[in-house]
Parts: C-alpha cells; sequence; structure tokens
C-alpha cells in the first residue's frame, strides 16, 4: 500500500510538471487589447474595435509606444508591419525584445526612416549581459510602407534568426560555451515603438525629421506569439518538449530551404553594413 501512494505521489509530481511546462506556452490571442498595454501616449496610439490591428503615431507632441503584458524566455515572435509611408527621414520604428534590466538582454528590429523614394533601412542589433555593438543593416527588397510584412525572430537555446516574410537575413548562433555572450537566462517582454532619431537615423543623422510631413504612422496587425511564458524558473522554458518546440534540435540551425534563402540575401548584395 506504501508503494501505491508512492507511486500516486511520483505520478502526481510528473503531470503537475508536464502541465506547468504546458501552461507556460501560449499561442496569442491577436487582440492587442488583451495581449499588449500602452506604455507611452495613449492618445497616439489607434486601435481597431475587434484589438486585431493597431497603429502609432509620432508628431511634434510625442511618440508612442506599447509593450506586452507576459515575458518570455524563448519562442517565436511574429509581427505584421506596415512602415511610416513618404518621406520618413529621422522617424524610427523599433519592434524588439528586451529584458530591461541593468545587464539587460535585447533582441532588436529597428527600420530607419529614409529619404523619400530611397530604400528603407532594416537594422538589427542583439545585447548580451547589458553589451551590444553587434549592429547590421539591410536594405530591405521590397516597400515596406505599401503594405504588411511579417517580421519575425526565432528565439531558442541555439540560436536567434531574424527572418523577413519569414526569410532569415541575420543568424546569431549561442557560443555560450566560449565565452560568448547569449542571452538564455533574462525572459524578455516584447516592445512597440515609434520616436525620433534625427541624430542618427538616417544618413548618419544628416537628414533630419520634417515635421511638415508628418504625423508620421506605423501599422501592426496579425502577430502571432508562440513562446514560453516566464513563471520564475527558467527550466521549464529551457525543456525540450512537445510544447517547448523551438528547443527541439533541428531548430539549431538554419534548414536547407532557409540556408538557401539566406545565401540569396547575402549574394544580392542587400547587406548594408555589418558590425562584429
Amino acid at each position: 500500500m506504501n508503494n501505491f501512494f508512492k507511486y500516486v505521489f511520483l505520478g502526481g509530481i510528473f503531470l503537475l510538471h508536464s502541465l506547468e511546462i504546458s501552461f507556460a506556452s501560449i499561442v496569442s490571442t491577436g487582440d492587442f487589447n488583451k495581449d499588449f498595454f500602452v506604455t507611452w501616449s495613449p492618445s497616439h496610439v489607434n486601435t481597431s474595435t475587434d484589438g486585431r490591428s493597431r497603429s502609432l503615431k509620432l508628431d511634434q507632441e510625442s511618440g508612442s509606444a506599447f509593450a506586452s503584458n507576459d515575458m518570455f524566455l524563448f519562442g517565436q515572435f511574429d509581427m505584421q508591419i506596415k512602415l511610416v509611408p513618404g518621406h520618413s527621414a529621422g522617424t524610427v520604428l523599433a519592434f524588439y525584445l528586451t529584458s530591461d534590466q541593468p545587464n539587460r538582454d535585447e533582441i532588436d528590429f529597428e527600420f530607419l526612416g529614409n529619404v523619400l523614394d530611397q530604400p528603407y533601412i532594416l537594422q538589427t542589433n542583439i545585447y548580451a549581459d547589458g553589451f551590444d555593438n553587434r549592429e547590421e543593416r539591410i536594405h530591405l527588397w521590397f516597400d515596406p510602407t505599401k503594405d504588411f510584412h511579417t517580421y519575425s525572430v526565432l528565439w531558442n537555446l541555439h540560436q536567434i534568426v531574424f527572418m523577413v516574410d519569414f526569410v532569415p537575413i541575420r543568424t546569431y548562433r549561442n557560443h555560450a560555451d566560449k565565452g560568448v555572450a547569449y542571452p538564455r537566462w533574462q525572459p524578455m517582454s516584447i516592445k512597440m515603438s515609434l520616436w525620433e532619431g534625427s541624430n542618427w537615423a538616417t544618413n548618419g543623422g544628416k537628414d533630419k525629421i520634417d515635421w511638415s510631413k508628418g504625423p508620421f504612422i506605423a501599422s501592426f496587425a496579425n502577430y502571432t506569439i508562440d513562446a514560453c511564458i516566464w513563471k520564475g524558473n527558467a527550466r521549464f522554458c529551457r525543456a525540450n518538449s512537445e510544447t517547448n518546440w523551438w528547443n527541439k534540435e533541428e531548430l539549431s540551425s538554419l534548414t536547407w530551404m532557409q540556408r538557401r534563402l539566406f545565401k540569396w540575401i547575402l549574394r544580392n548584395n542587400y547587406p548594408n553594413y555589418i558590425y562584429g
């Protein structure tokens, strides 16, 4: 009888552990009102009645921003974005993950406003243990102001992959075993912001923002969050399970098709410059 209760107890512990891992993962609701909150200038944030789309506005009065209610440790984050149209020099739209700690980890998409009819520049950056200097820039191969395009981050134990319409444009491998810092312990929230970066964003800061061309508006829609919600214990998010699909060994590197697409990006000279 004692063995019976022992097995029941151990079985209960195993079930509880499994459920905790399962509940730690989320597939987003798709409703900006439910998954995010406004962090800067509510008057400059406009959300559709059904919560399925949202826009940020920048003018001389203020920029604007919103952030996720939850924090995450690993997963995939997809956001459809339509960038500021027209003459947008001096503006910066950011879609990023950040731990908001002094030694912060951060994974950044930054869209640098451009002079009319010039190609949009997308800058990516990674902070690990508070240090960055890992910026890379590419020219996008389409006009991102005409329609929505999907910008994604896959973040797992093995690598970080930046994707545009699911085409990989950058990878950052986990070489922590060789002493290279990698975001792997700090949970991060999702943030979006639109702000003025006249001192550096366009042509090295030579092209300033022209407020007469404003207000500047960027739009968001059809996002997906499939990630491990932070519950205070990293082991649940680091576990290799059916729920934590992003940690599977087959996602430790790019697939054959992704490698071909990545080579296509490099071959066509879309990279603008690379640090580090």
